[in-house]
């Protein structure tokens, strides 16, 4: 696993820096497009909720992208908050090699 000492940008940073603020999109207008509620929208740009595959696929529909960049900045943003948090992980010896 790499070490990285800053933690990745969670994905609702990036919706918001790269495609809210420069199309000048509000969270009720694309709430709207996605067809989801503004709440659950607005939980993701404001990082406290996470991209689903559903979500994902609504997001990469929007934006001419594809799920996957939106999953991978999820998984890689709870992969080093999950490494972090707990060490206990740390403590498993490889079984195979």
């Amino acid at each position: 696993m790499r070490i990285r000492k800053r933690p990745p940008t969670h994905p609702g940073g990036i919706l918001k820096r790269h495609y809210l603020e420069p199309l000048s999109l509000t969270i009720s207008n694309l709430s709207v497009n996605l067809g989801v509620s503004r709440k659950t929208l607005s939980k993701v740009v404001n990082e406290h909720g996470s991209v689903t595959p559903n979500m994902a696929l609504r997001l990469a529909k929007a934006f001419n992208t594809t799920p996957e960049l939106w999953l991978n900045l999820q998984q890689n943003y709870d992969l080093w908050h999950a490494s972090r948090k707990s060490n206990d992980w740390k403590k498993i010896e490889a079984i195979a090699v």
